[in-house]
């Protein structure tokens, strides 16, 4: 048994500061069976609703070999180095693999819609994040990080 309960949760003990506190972290990497399971439960009920509320976000990205448009919903954080977006089931997911092939694509926040640019994958201890942006983005090992472009 691992953190919460949870078989096969990777994770990594570390330290952060939260408003003056010392705060635990476990950097995690939550198994794919979860992530199969969002696919195609969570994630379109999320839809509904993640492209208006931040930190909530949804992701619009093509299919490596489908073509086909496909729509993520996520949480990300604007960041000094960017957009940021935690990838808390690793850099093998579809829609990293999708932004990262075609060098870019498109985010919906706030009820906006913005292009993303230059997408490149870091490991979360580079990400200055504050805050609860900074204690989310480093609970992954890794961060997908964006040029967040002009608005679409």
């Amino acid at each position: 048994m691992s953190l919460f309960g949870v078989q096969g949760l990777q994770k990594d003990s570390r330290q952060e500061e939260l408003h003056g506190h010392a705060v635990a972290l476990a950097v995690m990497q939550v198994p794919r069976a979860v992530a199969s399971f969002n696919k195609y439960v969570t994630n379109n009920i999320q839809g509904l609703w993640a492209w208006l509320l931040p930190p909530w976000a949804v992701v619009h990205h093509t299919g490596r070999s489908s073509g086909r448009a496909f729509k993520t919903p996520i949480m990300g954080f604007k960041t000094p180095e960017g957009f940021a977006i935690p990838m808390l089931y690793g850099p093998q997911s579809h829609w990293v693999k999708n932004l990262l092939a075609a060098g870019g694509g498109e985010i919906q926040r706030g009820g906006r819609r913005y292009k993303l640019v230059d997408p490149r994958v870091v490991p979360a201890s580079e990400i200055s994040a504050k805050g609860i942006a900074g204690v989310y983005t480093r609970a992954a090992a890794t961060t997908l990080v964006a040029t967040l472009g002009e608005r679409v």
